[in-house]
């Protein structure tokens, strides 16, 4: 297993990658280093996820998730500085949104700001009853630029996620589970459990049909419903050929469980 400078990765459970943001002494806070190393790890996750079945992320101690962009790392930097470390975190968050297995983000403590945006690149969030969320960037002269306008007002709607941004206002986990922004909200003892144990869900399933409805599901909201309808039946026919569905079929007849292989 790869290892980087702001990333501890591990294996809690077979074909589940278990990623924690590692910056204690900032708060996880996003510099241009965990910005590549996410990069790194991310980018051949599109095509090449390997073993993997799905991915957890998660961030070190009980405090905080992701505290944002390390705006102390920010302090002095040129404009064009500014410009290049941004196309950086671009180019790791848009990895992770398109990373082909699930990814969940189990938000530990504070995810503000660009780790607000990390969350909602993942495909769905768990949360500690503790947790807190905002995206404070235009108190800072800024825009939230790595996803967060598209991606909040998709999980919340326009109009709060207008509310959230424009304000900069931060809200609680239970306000994100209302709104449509959180899947589930744990006691902070439980958090890692209870997403681990959703993955592991995942993984038992056949990791190409998770991956293709996955997609499906993607692609499908970005249009109207026939596209989505004819883009769902161009996923679904390539599995009809696979191993993993003659397998899924017989272990169902067979009333045992099914053996996926992922071909």
């Amino acid at each position: 297993m790869e290892n980087f400078e702001t990333l501890q990765l591990s294996q809690p459970l077979p074909h589940v990658l278990q990623v924690q943001l590692h910056r204690p002494q900032a708060r996880n806070a996003l510099n241009t280093q965990m910005g590549r190393d996410l990069r790194a790890l991310f980018g051949p996750m599109k095509f090449t996820p390997g073993d993997w079945r799905c991915v957890v992320i998660t961030g070190e101690g009980d405090k905080a998730f992701c505290a944002g962009g390390d705006l102390k790392e920010r302090q002095g930097m040129s404009d064009r500085d500014w410009q290049l470390q941004h196309a950086i975190f671009e180019e790791a968050y848009y990895a992770v949104l398109d990373c082909s297995v699930p990814v969940i983000a189990a938000v530990n403590g504070a995810a503000f700001g660009g780790g607000c945006e990390l969350a909602l690149m993942c495909d769905f969030i768990y949360a500690a009853d503790h947790a807190r969320f905002a995206l404070p960037e235009v108190g800072l002269g800024i825009i939230p630029g790595c996803g967060g306008t598209q991606t909040l007002a998709r999980a919340v709607g326009e109009r709060r996620a207008k509310e959230l941004v424009l304000t900069g206002a931060p809200f609680d986990a239970h306000q994100a589970q209302l709104w449509g922004m959180v899947n589930q909200v744990c006691p902070a003892g439980e958090l890692l459990s209870a997403a681990l144990a959703c993955a592991q869900r995942m993984a038992d399933n056949a990791p190409l049909s998770v991956r293709q409805a996955k997609k499906a599901i993607h692609q499908g909201l970005q249009g109207d419903l026939q596209s989505g309808l004819n883009y769902e039946v161009a996923a679904y026919l390539p599995l009809i050929h696979t191993q993993d569905r003659r397998e899924g079929t017989l272990a169902f007849n067979e009333k045992r469980k099914p053996r996926f292989k992922g071909a």
